[in-house]
């Protein structure tokens, strides 16, 4: 069910909640952790008019700060990390690709079992366009998802991989650092408080100095930090994240991250620094496909890992480092990397993987989503590719228009063994990483302030009223 109007979602609302001004005050908890949250989602995702699903959006947030869910940077707690005040664990990062509502609720779930509060929802840029989910969007799945079941505490989300194309940069630096810009600002007001800035795509290994290789890396990261530093809430110290090594390149180095630092550190205007990087270690993300569709094994080497952090940590005051690429690896793979400094690890492809191939997933929905996949993405099948490894590519694409709501609409006793095994999914994740009982320890460290919900904002995000006024100032070399 969507709602049809702004008048009948507040009326099918009242015996759970009342809005008094820009205030939610909840009547029955119960009920908002039944299909009413269900309807408030689809409408805020499904409604055909923008005026009404940007009221869902905000009554969402609004709903969000009267249970106690706060979006938050996980900054401070990373900090902590760095000074040697918190134990050993790894942050899962989790991108949702498809269905995000009934994905975040599954994190939820084992989170509640687990105790887990360290833990960040997040989107990357591309992902944003092939699964149609803009920020706001994506923002009102997880909040929906933790009033649903009944999580209370701090959201962390957080902008994924907001890269750098290298040939528009080298084409029109100050082109492409706004484009940059407008996106980390929507990010921002959505309410994304940790932004990962990806311009290793900028490392120019043909340059004779490590340093020479990093300089534009750094430039734009720092360009990018002072502004985040510039636009962030008042109370809140957003947490940005810096790249040094392309995932799928050749492995990172202490070398390549002193340098990255030292061309770093100077350019910043006096706001906080990073506090992770995120470095090559001998993955690739989704995984390398072999030509009858399974995964090969990945020699991903944990010293880099471990080196990095040990400098991050000790010169720098820094959480550690990030990996990327890693829901593909084998299970037996995860408590390794709290045991040898990844503060944080993105993980995706993995749980995508177990929504395609479950065997509760309709037949029919899955080949009407491979021929819309083959008649739209052919171009992109290699030479020699099979028809397994093309699939498993570019089937990350079929999650947004114009199939996203037969995703959402998969009848719920169908849904139900995919996400119970989704959910146990995250639950083992949660304690290999370390993150189980961590809910305490986050509570200490980390404070945020209310939601800023604004209906306005919210009408903006959708009608492109958003905009960018501001001089980039980039280096004239």
């Amino acid at each position: 069910m969507i709602f049809n109007s702004i008048k009948e979602m507040e009326d099918k609302l009242q015996n759970a909640v009342v809005f008094d001004r820009e205030t939610a005050i909840v009547k029955d908890r119960a009920l908002l952790q039944g299909d009413l949250t269900d309807f408030l989602i689809k409408t805020a995702v499904f409604a055909d008019e923008d005026s009404l699903k940007a009221k869902a959006r905000y009554f969402i947030k609004l709903i969000a700060n009267a249970l106690g869910i706060r979006l938050a940077s996980i900054h401070s707690f990373y900090a902590e990390i760095g000074k040697g005040n918190v134990r050993a664990m790894t942050v899962p990062a989790m991108n949702l690709r498809g269905m995000a509502y009934d994905s975040a609720r599954a994190f939820y779930r084992a989170a509640k079992r687990l105790n887990c509060g360290a833990y960040i929802f997040e989107i990357a840029k591309s992902e944003m366009q092939y699964t149609s989910q803009k920020p706001n969007e994506y923002v009102a799945s997880v909040l929906a998802a933790a009033i649903r079941e009944g999580y209370e505490g701090y959201v962390f989300i957080q902008g994924d991989h907001f890269q750098a194309n290298a040939k528009k940069y080298f084409e029109d630096k100050e082109k492409e650092i706004i484009s940059l810009k407008r996106l980390i600002k929507e990010s921002i007001l959505a309410g994304f408080y940790n932004i990962d800035i990806d311009s290793s795509t900028l490392v120019q290994l043909d340059k004779p100095t490590v340093r020479e290789q990093q300089k534009e890396n750094s430039f734009v990261c720092a360009e990018l930090t002072n502004f985040i530093r510039e636009i962030e809430p008042e109370g809140i110290t957003i947490s940005v994240g810096g790249e040094i090594g392309e995932v799928g390149g050749h492995n990172s180095t202490v070398e390549e991250f002193e340098a990255f630092m030292e061309e770093y550190l100077p350019l910043l205007k006096g706001g906080e620094q990073i506090k992770k990087i995120s470095v090559q270690t001998g993955t690739s993300h989704g995984g390398v496909v072999l030509p009858d569709g399974t995964i090969a094994k990945v020699k991903l080497d944990f010293s880099v890992l471990e080196n990095i952090s040990k400098i991050a940590r000790e010169k720098y005051k820094m959480g550690g480092t990030v990996q990327h690429g890693a829901s593909t690896l084998p299970d037996e793979m995860f408590h390794k990397f709290k045991e040898h400094g990844a503060v944080e690890v993105h993980l995706a492809t993995g749980f995508q993987n177990l929504i395609y191939d479950h065997p509760n997933l309709p037949y029919d929905l899955r080949e009407k989503v491979y021929d819309y996949l083959l008649q739209n993405f052919s171009k992109e099948r290699k030479e020699r590719e099979t028809e397994e490894q093309f699939y498993y590519k570019v089937r990350k694409k079929g999650w947004g228009d114009p199939l996203k709501k037969e995703w959402w609409e998969i009848p719920s006793d169908v849904k139900e063994p995919i996400f119970q095994d989704l959910e146990d999914k995250f639950a083992f994740l949660i304690e290999q990483l370390g993150v189980n009982n961590s809910k305490e320890i986050v509570d200490k460290t980390v404070t945020s302030l209310e939601i800023k919900a604004s209906y306005d904002n919210e009408l903006k995000a959708l009608t492109g009223g958003i905009t960018l006024e501001v001089d980039t100032n980039p280096r004239a070399d």
